[in-house]
């Protein structure tokens, strides 16, 4: 199987790549599977802030499923809570955040390289349950908006089917 890079096409068993490298999942199935390598194409962040390890479906300018694996390893966890780690909700928004990012990206054709995304607002955040090692948050967005460079989503966050947080939330994306 050859190298897949930012400028070559290339067929493999399972998808294609696309020019940007991004594996598209085979002809029957709707979306695009995003690897972590490909997402820090994407978006800038880099441990310890990226918080997606995968996004298993991303259909262009509509929606993504991002996924998180928490570990009991997560640097959070050191002091949230150290007798009981529970994730911090905010953190759950900023994997949403990033999830829709990526895919703003995505769809967009871009990649991090001179180009950031800053929230505006974030509206109606709500947690539901709490999420802890050995979770995997399923992390699914979808636009509500956009406007220019000015993108509006709705992010809900799952666990075993579970709604666990949920949150509106508007983001610019700016030259560096």
């Amino acid at each position: 199987m050859e190298d897949v890079s930012m400028t070559h096409k290339t067929d493999q068993a399972d998808g294609v790549a696309d020019s940007q490298g991004i594996k598209t999942q085979s002809a029957g199935s709707e979306g695009a599977t995003i690897l972590i390598d490909q997402i820090q194409r994407l978006i800038p962040h880099r441990y310890p802030i990226l918080l997606i390890d995968k996004i298993i479906k991303a259909v262009p300018n509509e929606s993504a499923i991002g996924i998180k694996n928490v570990t009991c390893n997560e640097w959070f966890f050191v002091g949230h809570f150290p007798s009981r780690p529970v994730m911090p909700g905010v953190l759950i928004i900023e994997a949403l955040a990033q999830t829709a990012g990526a895919l703003v990206m995505f769809s967009s054709g871009f990649e991090s390289k001179n180009k950031l995304v800053y929230f505006m607002s974030i509206e109606e955040a709500r947690f539901r349950r709490p999420v802890v090692p050995g979770d995997v948050l399923q992390l699914r967005v979808k636009k509500q908006r956009h406007r220019a460079n000015v993108w509006r989503f709705e992010g809900n966050a799952f666990v075993d089917d579970l709604l666990v947080a949920e949150a509106t939330f508007t983001a610019m994306i700016a030259d560096e």
